[in-house]
């Protein structure tokens, strides 16, 4: 076993390419793990990765096998780990067989695990993880020991799980997982018992793995820090089973910000890795998840944004620039003066007081009536009850999609700018890419870029018929800051309408910053 110097620095294992995978409906395919891998370990910058459990299917074999030969390129092959079980050479032959290098043993944390799930006695159990950790060790493959239902193990039958760690104190182990397996523990509980193992244990390296189910887990893991562990595992979004893991930007947040310790992860990086998983996974983020959900760092109420205004008021720690974010200001029935004056500035929009005013009372009409008032909406608005075409600048003043059996879509698309059209012709892979693409080329002419798409939603009411409203809202990757994003949304009976109305916006706003 190794040891460990006292130190503020806390490892980061993250899981959620082998625990995260557990979640209802989710299957990431070889180029999905292998990309999630890349950004985990070299941009996001977590300490390790679990990437798969051995003698599942042919496809994460395949997924297996394309991380390890990625990892052996680029030095990292030592960060990434596999979860292998207690069949002596079945497992390390399989991870041997795809590249890998590390193996996490699973094993039986609690005696009742032991004898009512595997029908052996611990001394059985043991002679089986002896046996499957010294197998590794002859074919160099390290080893770090998962205790499996650990939590009930160690309040419950303490004498066994002594003995298990004096065993592993005395082989080829590099770490003890100690994890909450089925999310029960409180805090309390937690520093209670990872203590008993830190205390007793002292030359042990010991790093904790919670789950979510009573909404617990980063402040079990807070806990665990405490008593001395040296790490805890995560998944991004909280992936996993049941409620799922340990979040990985709300840890990371946490122990930054409420203790001493400090990990290697990068906090800029922490939303992107969240949306990619989001696409890949199919798995909604909540709008309102910490670090990570798209409102997070949006005032809604006009008491805040005033107070921010004459000095950052209502601002805390959690920085949306130290996340690549940035703050804004929602606009809706409980906006005030000031939410519009930050959302005019940011748009470099000067109105008169009296026509701010106007506009106000129309955001607010709006927004009583439930419709959403989008930043990128203020120039309609302003066009609308001001009668300042001006704010409006750019138009889509016609296009043309043809979809049909057997060829690729085509589009044809008119815009005018200030008065001035230019038009262009464009194949795509759908409807709306072509409609892009010929977009593309008709700014060109006025030195205008598309910014890329980061994200596109849908939304049908619920039992709508075929003639029902759709509401497109699509997130644009923000072109002045390469980090941020922004979005547009519209409305309209047909979906690609809808989509070209939230587009026209995105590039009204463009032109706005342009002018500015």
């Amino acid at each position: 076993m190794k040891s460990q110097a006292p130190s503020n620095r806390i490892q980061v294992m993250d899981t959620t390419l082998r625990d995260g995978e557990q979640t209802p409906d989710v299957s990431y395919t070889p180029a999905e793990k292998l990309q999630l891998a890349r950004m985990l370990l070299t941009e996001v910058r977590v300490d390790r990765i679990e990437i798969a459990q051995t003698r599942v299917s042919e496809g994460e074999r395949m997924a297996a096998r394309r991380v390890a030969a990625w990892a052996r390129k680029e030095g990292v092959a030592d960060r990434v780990e596999i979860m292998g079980y207690c069949d002596v050479d079945l497992s390390v032959d399989w991870i041997k067989g795809v590249g890998g290098r590390v193996m996490i043993l699973v094993t039986k944390g609690s005696e009742k695990h032991c004898r009512e799930q595997l029908r052996q006695t611990p001394e059985q159990h043991r002679k089986r993880v002896l046996d499957t950790i010294l197998t590794a060790h002859r074919a160099k493959v390290a080893v770090n020991v998962y205790l499996e239902d650990w939590s009930n193990g160690v309040r419950d039958s303490f004498d066994y799980v002594f003995a298990m760690v004096q065993m592993l104190r005395e082989v080829p182990v590099e770490r003890i997982y100690l994890p909450d397996t089925l999310g029960a523990f409180s805090p309390e509980e937690t520093e209670r018992y990872v203590g008993l193992m830190t205390s007793t244990w002292r030359d042990v390296v010991f790093e904790f793995h919670a789950h979510n189910d009573y909404g617990l887990a980063v402040a079990n893991c807070l806990a665990a820090t405490r008593a001395g562990a040296r790490g805890v595992h995560t998944s991004v979004n909280g992936m996993g089973e049941r409620a799922g893991n340990t979040r990985l930007a709300e840890v990371v947040a946490a122990l930054h910000d409420h203790t001493g310790l400090r990990t290697g992860v990068v906090e800029a990086e922490l939303v992107s890795v969240s949306r990619l998983v989001e696409t890949f996974s199919g798995k909604t983020v909540a709008s309102n998840a910490p670090i990570v959900g798209r409102d997070v760092f949006t005032q809604t109420g006009g008491i805040h944004a005033d107070g921010d205004a004459k000095g950052d008021l209502y601002a805390n720690r959690l920085a949306p620039k130290r996340f690549g974010r940035a703050r804004q200001y929602a606009l809706g029935k409980l906006a005030g003066k000031a939410s519009l004056v930050h959302n005019l500035k940011a748009l470099g929009i000067e109105l008169t007081e009296s026509e701010r005013a106007r506009v106000l009372a129309r955001v607010v009409e709006l927004g009583d009536k439930k419709h959403s008032v989008d930043p990128a909406d203020l120039p309609y608005i302003i066009a609308d009850v001001l009668d300042r075409p001006e704010q409006r600048p750019l138009a889509v003043t016609r296009y043309r999609v043809v979809v049909e059996t057997g060829g690729l879509p085509e589009a044809e698309v008119e815009v005018t700018l200030r008065g001035e059209a230019s038009s262009a012709k464009a194949t795509g892979d759908g409807g709306y890419d072509a409609f892009m693409r010929a977009l593309a080329k008709a700014v060109k002419r006025f030195d205008l870029a598309l910014p890329r798409l980061a994200d596109y939603r849908v939304r049908i009411p619920p039992g709508g018929k075929t003639g029902a409203l759709v509401q497109t809202v699509i997130t644009w990757q923000d072109p002045d800051s390469g980090e941020g994003t922004f979005s547009t949304l519209a409305v309209d009976s047909d979906q690609l309408a809808a989509a070209v109305l939230a587009t026209e916006k995105m590039l009204n706003a463009l032109v706005m910053r342009k002018a500015r």
